[in-house]
């Protein structure tokens, strides 16, 4: 458990002493946020506010989990460098969309093709690669069976699998984007749900088949839960030490650079501790944003006619006036209470075997 405390230690103060040096880099380059001119016009004041900020928990994250294995003597595992791969992979391909719109000054970022290969590079590499190094007993990271609290007994093959494992990838990233759009409300929302992927690695460590003397039907049988709880601890802690520099007023913005390298962490830790549908409830607040935007679009193609002010959600609630403090609280709020019936129901998935 040392492992854990270590790991969200160290990513908390890189991140909380690394991101202002950051935020003097970019700013001395000119790396600044770029403003649609259709958004909320509160928004015009942040025009030119350090982006790309995911660059500094995505960092303090590596170097946390690479010092605690070099401080405990313990070996990394395949999960945690899968999930570690995916989130890095998915960050480079946000930050070259980045380097383009504030670097090379166009707005749109990386062409829609280029953007989609990158992603589907990385997410297609993971979804192969965490089928592969079974441990001894024979797991591997990722189960080619779809899984809630735990895996269902039925099996939907490698091809599907794949397919399923890329489309929830990228499901995430964009849902975390699309949440990315006021100050410090992506990054305090993944909080919690890393924070409780820290609680589920543990939880099904502790009470792993490995250990059990007889095999039980509440115990789980994952590959590595415990490294997985050592890089969601990695992550919360890097998150928690940006947050200090995103909140209200930002000092800068984590980018597509943060938000795609954390809807693919996400992702990850759910495939490889089998709890791929329960994601979408601990992850509520990106899944409700997202479908705002899935409602806004369908409605105005299919009648003509918009549901909301301004999608995704949180832009609807500013132009009723909200201010950006209120949505951010009210939507963590509504974050909190997703990841509490999200834990619940884990829990009573272990209750009932």
């Amino acid at each position: 458990m040392k492992q854990i405390l270590f790991s969200g230690m160290i990513g908390l103060i890189l991140s909380l002493l690394g991101t202002p040096a950051l935020i003097k880099v970019l700013a001395k380059h000119g790396y600044g946020q770029y403003i649609r001119d259709d958004g909320p016009k509160a928004h015009h004041s942040k025009k030119g506010t350090p982006t790309m900020g995911g660059i500094a928990f995505i960092l303090a994250t590596l170097i946390a989990y690479f010092a605690t294995k070099a401080i405990t003597g313990e070996s990394p595992t395949a999960s945690g460098l899968l999930v570690l791969f995916l989130t890095a992979g998915l960050g480079l391909v946000g930050f070259l969309d980045d380097y383009i719109k504030v670097v090379k000054r166009r707005s749109l970022g990386l062409r829609a093709k280029a953007k989609l290969a990158g992603q589907s590079i990385v997410g297609l590499g993971f979804a192969v690669l965490a089928m592969q190094f079974p441990d001894d007993r024979g797991l591997n990271p990722a189960s080619q069976s779809l899984s809630f609290v735990r895996d269902f007994k039925w099996a939907v093959g490698p091809v599907l699998f794949v397919i399923f494992a890329y489309f929830m990838i990228a499901a995430m990233s964009n849902g975390v984007n699309l949440t990315d759009g006021l100050d410090g409300l992506a990054t305090g929302a993944s909080v919690m749900v890393f924070g409780a992927y820290t609680f589920i690695g543990i939880w099904e460590h502790t009470q792993s088949c490995a250990y059990a003397i007889t095999a039980t039907a509440n115990c789980y049988d994952i590959r590595d839960p415990l490294d997985l709880a050592v890089v969601a601890s990695a992550l919360m802690g890097s998150c928690f030490g940006f947050l200090w520099w995103n909140t209200s007023p930002a000092k800068i913005f984590m980018g597509d650079t943060g938000s795609l390298a954390l809807g693919g962490a996400l992702a990850g830790l759910a495939i490889c501790s089998r709890t791929e549908l329960l994601l979408a409830l601990l992850g509520g607040l990106y899944v409700i944003i997202t479908l705002s935007v899935i409602i806004q679009v369908g409605s105005f193609r299919m009648t003509g006619k918009r549901v909301f002010k301004m999608a995704p959600l949180q832009h609807h609630f500013e132009l009723k006036g909200w201010t950006e403090v209120l949505i951010v609280v009210r939507f963590w709020i509504i974050q909190g209470l997703c990841v509490a019936v999200g834990l619940g129901l884990f829990y009573a998935g272990w209750v009932t075997g």
